[in-house]
């Protein structure tokens, strides 16, 4: 049996996702999931149309599904399934005014990978995030580990390209971490934030003035935001399907790699029992640990305050 992944979903991040984890050729079949009909078929049929020329064999299938679950079967035996189905942000919206509506879609969808592929790990990337994570968990009624989603990716990724971009540095020379949520309770990690300069990792703040790093952190806490109300028209794509693919590429290898993550916290930071952004190592059985990095005062007692916020909103999910 080959590798296979699922992505619910054929939107723009849903399609990039699944060209994404083809293009790696780590798996034998990606399958993509729409309730547009033909809209994933089309789209498979043309992702398998580019092997040739980007020179991989991944398998690429495409399957409308109903609203009562029909064609859901073809999912069966995915290792990981990414969901992200839901409606994106419109200008002027908040992650949270997508709850309701989002919220609805998710449990469908995970009931369904339930049914179908009881044995995946499920990544989440639905907004808003945390909460979408936490029903997604109780839907599927999966072990904790094996639901997690996928934000401080995404984050770290924007903070470290401002920083790159303000210092005038190749990004690949530049470190850095965000924890929290997704969205306003976001916590950077100044005190793990560095850049390499001529061997040396330099602390971000011996770089620049902590009102300049205040305006960057701002600005990739409203990261997503920026591009929605520069599109007009949906919301990005093209970094959060990056991430997205790269964690699921780390669980079908069981590589280990460590990733900021929205995953269950318990007892990790003195935290117990919530869906929150932390350092996690992943593999085949999703998040193999939760990786406790060390935080300032200002750092940890941040994050607390993240924890809470999330928590408060992840225990009205459970009915929706």
């Amino acid at each position: 049996m080959g590798k296979k992944v699922t992505v619910v979903g054929a939107g723009f991040y849903g399609s990039t996702t699944a060209q994404r984890l083809a293009e790696y050729d780590v798996f034998d079949t990606v399958v993509l999931t729409d309730i547009v009909d033909g809209k994933p078929e089309g789209l498979a049929l043309d992702m398998s149309q580019s092997r040739a020329v980007e020179g991989f064999e991944t398998k690429v299938v495409g399957q409308t599904t109903g609203k009562a679950g029909e064609g859901y079967e073809v999912i069966e035996g995915s290792d990981v399934v990414v969901i992200t189905a839901g409606l994106p942000r419109k200008p002027g919206m908040s992650r949270m005014d997508l709850l309701e509506v989002n919220a609805k879609i998710v449990r469908q969808v995970s009931e369904n990978v339930a049914k179908y592929a009881p044995n995946a790990v499920v990544i989440v990337v639905s907004n808003p995030l945390d909460e979408m994570t936490a029903l997604a968990q109780i839907a599927t009624q999966f072990p904790k580990q094996r639901v997690f989603g996928q934000a401080g990716v995404l984050d770290t990724a924007r903070f470290t390209n401002f920083v790159a971009e303000e210092l005038g540095v190749k990004v690949g020379s530049v470190k850095t971490l965000t924890l929290g949520s997704h969205g306003d309770t976001m916590v950077p990690v100044p005190s793990h934030c560095t850049v390499l300069q001529e061997g040396t990792a330099k602390p971000l703040s011996e770089l620049l003035p902590a009102e300049k790093i205040e305006e960057l952190v701002d600005r990739t806490r409203k990261g997503g935001a920026e591009i929605v109300g520069l599109l007009k028209t949906g919301s990005a794509y093209y970094a959060p399907s990056a991430a997205a693919a790269r964690m699921a590429k780390a669980v079908a290898e069981d590589s280990g790699a460590q990733m900021p993550v929205c995953a269950w916290v318990d007892g990790e930071y003195g935290i117990e029992g919530v869906y929150l952004g932390v350092m996690a190592e992943l593999g085949a059985e999703g998040v193999k640990r939760v990786v406790e990095v060390d935080l300032t005062d200002t750092e940890l007692a941040a994050l607390k305050e993240a924890a809470e916020a999330v928590r408060a909103k992840q225990a009205d999910i459970a009915n929706l």
